[in-house]
């Protein structure tokens, strides 16, 4: 009877510091890091890849309808391919700064909440916390600019588009004036003045919008931006979750700190 009373104490107490072990690696888990590093993940493959496919859509509907010349365009195009290049870059980059946060986030959690033994950090370790604090924020006023730079071409397609729905309204469909309801894609500036036709009206407007490139660029274009904006939200996220860890890391190496958050 005292054996088998003995043996059930020992595996309740197994169970209690097993389920101790646990609380005490979830409690290390930066959730705050974890659920940025999941959302700029998202965001940065929605940007990069829907991005890249509506660039070649958008190069395809202008060789097509508004820029028959070659040289029009040539620039535009160079400029184009030179984005897919850097998009590339920025989806390498960003997929290994997430982990590197991610990483620098179980380290400046656990070290905050003294899970592994006595609290020890050293001037080496701050260093590198603060670096990571400051390249965040550029990231982060890089990446408003890379929003509000991706919200252009939705507001070009969206101009387009519903330019093409006046024209399919009953008000204006069959009638003369439909062939006067123009786009100029010249007067955004990406081709110059000169380029021919530059300009579309009516019925050869309405095909355009019916075409599958225009459809699948237009909708892209709106992924893309609401995955850059996913990251920045991220970013955000990162600011927030480096810069408290550096703050409390700062706070509590003070030889006179003798607080516990």
């Amino acid at each position: 009877m005292e054996t088998a009373a003995e043996e059930n104490t020992e595996q309740s107490q197994e169970r209690k510091g097993c389920f101790e072990c646990c609380i005490k690696c979830l409690g290390g888990v930066p959730y705050a890091s974890l659920v940025a590093t999941i959302l700029c993940f998202s965001g940065v493959a929605l940007f990069c890849g829907c991005g890249h496919v509506a660039l070649a859509g958008t190069v395809a509907i202008l060789e097509q309808h508004f820029s028959t010349n070659t040289s029009d365009h040539a620039l535009l195009s160079e400029v184009i391919q030179l984005m897919q290049y850097v998009i590339y870059g920025i989806a390498s980059f960003f997929f290994l700064y997430g982990i590197i946060l991610l990483a620098e986030g179980f380290y400046t959690t656990s070290a905050v909440k003294e899970l592994h033994g006595e609290f020890k950090t050293t001037a080496c370790g701050r260093c590198i916390s603060g670096m990571f604090v400051f390249l965040t924020y550029v990231l982060g006023v890089a990446w408003l600019g890379v929003f509000g730079f991706s919200a252009v071409p939705v507001f070009m397609f969206y101009n387009i588009w519903s330019t093409c729905e006046v024209i399919k309204s009953p008000q204006t469909n069959g009638t003369a004036g439909v062939e006067q309801i123009c786009v100029d894609i010249r007067q955004y500036g990406i081709i110059p003045w000169n380029a021919f036709p530059g300009r579309i009206c009516g019925s050869a407007l309405e095909n355009i919008c019916n075409t599958s490139e225009f459809y699948m660029s237009y909708h892209l274009f709106i992924v893309a931006c609401a995955g850059a904006g996913a990251t920045v939200i991220a970013l955000l996220i990162y600011m927030m979750a480096t810069t408290y860890n550096y703050a409390v890391l700062k706070f509590k190496s003070r030889e006179d700190c003798c607080t516990k958050f």
